[in-house]
């Protein structure tokens, strides 16, 4: 194991990703951003990159290289993300393996916005509600994760040469890694899978790490350790209710002005019907 392999030396450790500042800075271990991570990384294993595509849980990103260094990178949203992808295949109630198995046997695409979900899903559920096939579906929802990402972070810069695809979603969903190849019309030589696609951003970190002081390796893994346990105070709101009968009395008050029922197979009169439109559902 890495415990026994690592017993009684020193290591150089830093920590990346999305969650990895909040780990570091609990642990006190150092951090590198997960741009640099990835670029250390690339221009380490495949130093002829001209750009990388990398999708994570919540994040996608597009690397520009050559010259400069150059990152573009989703907002706040994660739509047409990993997260993205989750919550799609939630819907038509299959997994996310499923999901890339369906995609790879469409026959046709569909329009779908990637977004946000709730607009995803009004596109999706009429599709459905009309008989589309989940394969179609499945591809489609695939196709505007690619169209969002490119659109959207591109922002007119053409992708071009050598193309880097990294992350856990490119990594195993084979289905996604071929919207983005025909989208963007990719050769073999030009659409670069790399085995180990889910852990550059990792294996940059490793690289990056020559640049810091080393430690016991126990030392290490105790501050890991302790900082598990670790907890954080952040700002909240007050809670609704302070105690269980502040709550019981505001359900009193509001189910006293509860419209009453009737059985409706032996109502007569007049009678009324709302109806509540929403974005997905009716």
């Amino acid at each position: 194991s890495i415990r026994d392999l690592l017993a009684g030396q020193s290591v150089k450790v830093t920590i990346t990703g999305s969650a990895g500042l909040g780990v570091a800075d609990a642990a006190g271990i150092d951090f590198v951003q997960e741009v640099y991570a990835t670029a250390a990384a690339v221009n380490t294993y495949i130093p002829d990159t001209d750009a990388v595509i990398e999708l994570g849980g919540e994040e996608r990103k597009i690397i520009f290289f050559g010259g400069a260094l150059e990152e573009r990178m989703n907002g706040s949203c994660a739509g047409g993300t990993g997260a993205f992808i989750d919550q799609m295949a939630t819907l038509m109630n299959v997994t996310v393996n499923e999901l890339d198995e369906l995609s790879l046997k469409h026959e046709k695409i569909y329009p779908i916005a990637s977004r946000c979900g709730v607009f995803a899903k009004s596109d999706i559920q009429p599709i459905l509600n009309q008989g589309g096939r989940k394969e179609d579906v499945a591809a489609s929802i695939f196709q505007a994760v690619v169209d969002q990402t490119v659109a959207g972070l591109t922002q007119g810069r053409e992708l071009k040469g050598k193309i880097v695809f990294l992350g856990g979603p490119l990594h195993f969903l084979m289905g996604l890694r071929e919207r983005f190849v025909e989208t963007l019309k990719l050769d073999g030589d030009h659409a670069v899978f790399p085995e180990d696609g889910d852990c550059f951003a990792a294996m940059g970190a490793a690289l990056c790490a020559t640049d810091y002081s080393p430690a016991p390796f126990e030392t290490v893994l105790k501050k890991l350790e302790d900082s598990a346990a670790a907890t954080t105070v952040v700002d909240t709101m007050p809670p609704l209710f302070t105690s269980q009968a502040e709550y019981d009395e505001f359900a009193a008050r509001h189910n006293a002005s509860r419209p009453p029922e009737a059985d409706i197979s032996t109502y007569a009169g007049p009678a009324y019907l709302g109806m509540d439109a929403g974005s997905t559902t009716t």
